[in-house]
C-alpha cells in the first residue's frame, strides 16, 4: 500500500482525526477509561459497526489502548495514551471556539449544548 503524501500540519490532523466519531470517542475518553458499552452509549447516532472501526483506527494510531481481561464475558476497557492524552489543547480549543460561536450556526443546526460542560484536564 502507497503512503498518502502529507503536505501540511493541518493535513496530518485532519488525515488522523478528521472523522467526527473519533473526536467524540476521544472526548468521551478524557474523562477516564471507558467500556465499548459506555462509550456507546454516550455518543448520539453512533452504531456499534463504526463505534468499532473508530476505536480500532484511534488504536492503530497510537491514541488509545486496548486492555483485554481474560474473564468471561470478556470485558474490554479503552484507554487514552500519553499521545491521545496531549490532544486535549486541541479539542479543548475546539470546545471553546464552538460554545464562542455557536449563535452564528443556528440557521443550520439545532444546538443542544449544555453551557457548564467541561473537558477534564
Amino acid at each position: 500500500m502507497e503512503k498518502e503524501i502529507i503536505n501540511y500540519p493541518v493535513e496530518l490532523t485532519l488525515a488522523l482525526l478528521g472523522d467526527k466519531w473519533k473526536i467524540l470517542i476521544l472526548c468521551q475518553l478524557f474523562k477516564g477509561t471507558k467500556r465499548f458499552n459506555e462509550i456507546f452509549r454516550s455518543i448520539t447516532n453512533i452504531n456499534q459497526k463504526m463505534l468499532a472501526k473508530q476505536l480500532r483506527a484511534l488504536e492503530n494510531d497510537g491514541f488509545i489502548t486496548r486492555k483485554v481481561y481474560p474473564e468471561v464475558p470478556p470485558r474490554v476497557e479503552y484507554t487514552l495514551t500519553p499521545l491521545g492524552r496531549s490532544l486535549n489543547p486541541v479539542i479543548e480549543a475546539m470546545f471553546n471556539w464552538a460554545m464562542e460561536n455557536k449563535e452564528s450556526f443556528t440557521f443550520k443546526y439545532t444546538i443542544n449544548i449544555e453551557p457548564d460542560l467541561k473537558l477534564p484536564h
